[in-house]
């Protein structure tokens, strides 16, 4: 009973500090952090302590998948080489820079613990960088931040892993830890993808649309457990399972599935991010009452936090200034007119070839030079991407100070070996990740604010590629229609006088008043809906419009086919 009160507590105070936080312009998150700080210094509250294996377990492979399914495919795609050295490269050095920081700071400190602590104090958090998405700044850099917090996770559990593992046999090979690594990456990228396409399969048969997303809630941890068993990364797993998802449903899934699949996950996504952010500030008292006991007082740990947050936002800042300074390079490097030119050489050779050649039509080529040709159009679409939204000094400084620590460092650091600074580490681990996100999240609006960056990029559709997108699809319809391809839901053919007249208005956006219309255009309707999803989905490779427009469209088709498929099964 007092489970259930406290569960139900928690829940009402989740709920009602997200939605009036932003009213006082304060980020939910750290109105939570503040509220759990404060409900924990009250003296009638016991310590609060959580296994961190539930946090681990059992709360960041659903919070990751669910991220995961929203991340902007496209924009990751683009922005992979970046989000790649952030996850990894800048992980690397800043666990190293920690490490140098602990063992001249803490006397007699093994230097693998100075590792292991180094490693889950560097990488960002996925439910923190939430934050970061509410203040307004560039599409692009949000998407970086989303994806560095997704992927550098793996990096930093599997150094703490090898790092706990040193301690325990007094040495590790660096290629074994490089072939734990790379072992780790590569399970859980084949584990979680196979999951995905297994999930998008078995829900695309499953008809039922409760059922059905009751089992996408088993997803994530379906990828996380064997891949954790196979020695790799759990939650990377899950990530890779989310992608694949996300990628797969607007195909596989029906437009129930995926509203379905929006509003339970949205709200699933609501509590456990709530959860773990007041759980955070729960947790102070009893980590305080060990330092004061261990180490006579909380100055030592808080001068410590103090320097490895200042440590991590240098070294953030000079790597990202690097990562800035070649993306320029790179920018000037690749322009529309070389690739145009490099276009312009593989059409003439192609054409020099099909001069030379004696024989017949050369498939072979022929699907060489389509693959080639969509290729350059993606770069082209890239380079178009990247000239639209810039990253200059201004986004990098929101980069830099966007980068907050959050439950993943405070769970990890509670799994460090027992010792005689164990209590004093946890304590500096909880600083660091608190104190980034009231000291970075508090500020971050007003850095934003202050720097006035201006782009040209938003984070929905804009008003000419939504029209251009809409075009598409209709065009795509009036092909069908020529065709004879559109055939009722039985199966059987429609009227040609239907199909001409309908073709004669595909000018024009549909006809919102569906209540007039009779039984056989209302079908007509439906049957066009699926020959434009089709085109839709060929859009989405190509990297032509933006995952915002196409998931703006997706949404209008899926509005539309519920319409009518109600108005069908009711009315007629």
């Amino acid at each position: 009973m007092e489970l259930l009160l406290v569960a139900v507590v928690g829940v009402v105070v989740v709920s009602l500090a997200t939605a009036l936080a932003p009213r006082v312009g304060i980020a939910g998150p750290l109105a939570l952090v503040a509220i759990g700080i404060g409900v924990s210094l009250l003296p009638f509250v016991p310590a609060w302590e959580i296994d961190p294996e539930i946090i681990l377990v059992g709360v960041l492979p659903p919070l990751l998948y669910s991220s995961a399914v929203q991340l902007p495919a496209i924009e990751f795609r683009r922005d992979f080489r970046p989000i790649a050295g952030l996850s990894i490269l800048l992980v690397l050095v800043s666990t190293a820079a920690l490490a140098v920081l602990f063992g001249l700071v803490i006397p007699g400190i093994d230097p693998y613990l100075a590792i292991a602590m180094g490693a889950l104090l560097s990488p960002t958090d996925a439910v923190a960088t939430s934050i970061a998405k509410r203040v307004g700044i560039s599409p692009r850099v949000v998407t970086m931040l989303e994806g560095e917090s997704l992927l550098n996770d793996a990096t930093s559990l599997v150094l703490l892993r090898t790092a706990v593992a040193a301690i325990a046999i007094g040495s590790v090979p660096i290629g074994g830890a490089v072939i734990d690594f790379g072992w780790g990456v590569v399970v859980a990228i084949v584990v979680g993808g196979l999951v995905g396409l297994l999930a998008l399969r078995v829900r695309a048969w499953l008809a039922h649309s409760a059922a059905n997303t009751a089992l996408s809630f088993v997803v994530p941890f379906v990828a996380y457990l064997p891949t954790e068993q196979l020695g790799g990364s759990g939650l990377v797993a899950a990530v890779v399972a989310g992608i694949v998802t996300g990628q797969g449903a607007a195909r596989w899934f029906t437009p129930e599935q995926r509203l379905s699949d929006e509003l339970n996950w949205r709200t699933v996504e609501l509590v456990l991010e709530g959860a773990v952010f007041l759980i955070m500030g729960l947790q102070l008292k009893e980590i305080v009452r060990l330092n004061i006991e261990d180490h006579q007082g909380l100055w030592h740990g808080a001068w410590l936090a103090g320097c490895a947050l200042l440590v991590l936002i240098a070294v953030r800042a000079a790597y990202v200034s690097v990562l800035l300074w070649t993306q320029a390079r790179r920018a000037k490097r690749m322009t529309r007119a070389r690739v145009e030119a490099f276009a312009r050489r593989i059409d003439g050779a192609v054409q020099r070839s099909r001069d030379t050649s004696s024989g017949g039509p050369d498939e072979r080529r022929d699907r060489w030079l389509s693959r080639m040709r969509r290729r350059i159009s993606r770069t082209l679409t890239d380079l178009d991407y990247y000239q639209a939204s810039p990253l200059g000094w201004k986004h990098g400084t929101v980069i830099v100070w966007a980068g907050m620590r959050g439950v993943v460092t405070l769970a990890a650091a509670q799994t460090l070996p027992a010792g005689p600074v164990q209590a004093l580490l946890v304590f500096v681990a909880f600083l660091v990740a608190v104190g980034s996100l009231m000291l970075q999240g508090f500020t971050l609006p007003w850095l934003v604010r202050a720097l006035r960056i201006e782009d040209s990029a938003s984070a929905g559709p804009t008003a000419e590629e939504q029209r251009r997108i809409d075009e598409e699809m209709r065009v795509a319809a009036a092909a069908h229609l020529t065709t004879g391809d559109l055939t009722k839901r039985d199966g059987r053919a429609f009227d040609p006088a239907l199909v001409e007249r309908v073709g004669s208005r595909l000018t024009q956006p549909p006809d919102d008043d569906v209540t007039s219309l009779a039984h056989d255009m209302l079908e007509l309707r439906l049957a066009m809906i699926g020959a434009m999803r089709v085109r839709l989905n060929d859009l989405s490779r190509d990297g032509t419009f933006s995952t915002a427009a196409l998931r703006h469209a997706l949404a209008e088709l899926d509005a539309d086919q519920l319409s009518l498929e109600l108005r069908l099964d009711d009315d007629f």
